[in-house]
C-alpha cells in the first residue's frame, strides 16, 4: 500500500508540534510557586506600588484631568521649595486634619506634619540609612528607630503589618530610584489654629 506524501508531511508536522508542545510543558514550571522568586528590589517595588506609598511621598501635580502624581519628584516627599502657609483652622466637628494640594503636607491636632523624601540622596533622603534604621523606623514609629515620632497620616500600625523580609524589599527597592535633593521641612508642633477643640 502506498502512502500519500500530503498524509505523511501532516503526520511529520503534527508530530514536530506535539514534540514542542510537550518540550514548552515539560520546561514551564507546574504553577507561580515553582516559578523563581522576584527579587528582593522588585517585590519591593510591587509592595510601594501596593501599599500606597506614592500617595503622600510623590506630590501630586495638576494634569489635563486633575491631580496626578508628578513622576519627575517621585518618592521625594514635600517639595522643599513650597513653603505652606499656615493651616486653616479644623472646625469643631469630625474633621480630623487638612492636607496640601499636593497631598505632601497635613496638619491636625498632632500639628503639620510633611512626607519625607524617600529617595536614596545621601542628604536628604534614605541614601544614609541602614536597612536596619528603615525596619527600625517602621517597628518603633520613630525615625531611623530612635529620634522623633513618625507623624499621622504615616500609616506605621498598617505597615507593621508586614514581615521583616517585606521591609528589607521595600529599602531594597527605594535604594534603586531616583536619587532627589530635596529637603523636606521638619514638623510643626500643633498650634491653636490646627488643635481641635
Amino acid at each position: 500500500m502506498q502512502r500519500h506524501p500530503l498524509v505523511m508531511t501532516s503526520a511529520a508536522a503534527l508530530a514536530a508540534t506535539v514534540a514542542a508542545a510537550l518540550a514548552t510543558f515539560l520546561a514551564t514550571p507546574a504553577n507561580a510557586a515553582d516559578a523563581a522568586p522576584p527579587s528582593k528590589e522588585a517585590r519591593g517595588k510591587y509592595l510601594v506600588a501596593t501599599s500606597g506609598c506614592h500617595d503622600c511621598h510623590t506630590p501630586l501635580k495638576l494634569g489635563p484631568n486633575g491631580p496626578e502624581p508628578d513622576l519627575a519628584r517621585m518618592l521625594s516627599g514635600h517639595p522643599e521649595q513650597l513653603v505652606m502657609p499656615p493651616a486653616p483652622a479644623l472646625p469643631p466637628g469630625p474633621w480630623g486634619m487638612v492636607s496640601a494640594a499636593t497631598n505632601t503636607a497635613h496638619a491636625g491636632p498632632w500639628g503639620t506634619s510633611f512626607t519625607a523624601n524617600l529617595t536614596p540622596d545621601a542628604e536628604t533622603g534614605l541614601g544614609r540609612w541602614t536597612s536596619k534604621d528603615f525596619v527600625q523606623t517602621i517597628r518603633t514609629g520613630r525615625h531611623m528607630g530612635r529620634g522623633r515620632a513618625v507623624l499621622p497620616p504615616m500609616p506605621i500600625p498598617a505597615y507593621n503589618n508586614m514581615t521583616d523580609e517585606d521591609l528589607e524589599a521595600v529599602f531594597a527597592y527605594l535604594r534603586t530610584v531616583p536619587a532627589i535633593r530635596n529637603r523636606v521641612p521638619e514638623p510643626l508642633a500643633p498650634s491653636a489654629a490646627t488643635a481641635q477643640k
